[in-house]
């Protein structure tokens, strides 16, 4: 309808359509790269000084040849260990007579032993390879 203006013109009503847009987004999942892992193990020998005890005996037979009240227990003078060694002898009585002691003595020696070892050690390098048909399904640019 027209209406007329206040001036006394008439306006024309004009009917504009109004258009509403929607989007629809989607997700889909493309390769676009791969890659390839490289593992190398390297080895290289090291020389190693490592301290290496070792133990060892001395055994020396001392006689004594005396006679003794009761059998001596077993002593410690130092690093040497005594053993008695007693043995029964027939006399009008019986008594003990310490025929030796045996003295242990222990002795250590410590000395530098080198030997090499071999250690490894992994490396990893990464190469990507690019999907050919990549650019193809994704179209351009």
């Amino acid at each position: 309808m027209a209406e007329p203006e206040r001036t006394g013109r008439l306006v024309e009503e004009r009917v504009v359509p109004v258009v509403e847009e929607t989007a629809v987004v989607t997700k889909e999942q493309l390769v676009t790269d791969r890659v390839r892992l490289h593992k190398r193990v390297h080895a290289e020998r090291q020389r190693l000084d490592i301290p290496v005890r070792t133990e060892s005996l001395e055994i020396a037979r001392i006689p004594v040849g005396r006679f003794v009240e009761a059998a001596p227990a077993v002593r410690q003078v130092g690093d040497t260990t005594i053993h008695p060694v007693v043995e029964e002898v027939l006399v009008v009585e019986k008594r003990l007579r310490l025929v030796e002691e045996v003295h242990v003595t222990r002795r250590q020696t410590t000395r530098q032993v080198r030997d090499e070892v071999t250690l490894r050690r992994e490396e990893v390098t990464v190469e990507h390879l690019t999907d050919p048909h990549a650019t193809e399904r994704n179209g351009p640019g």
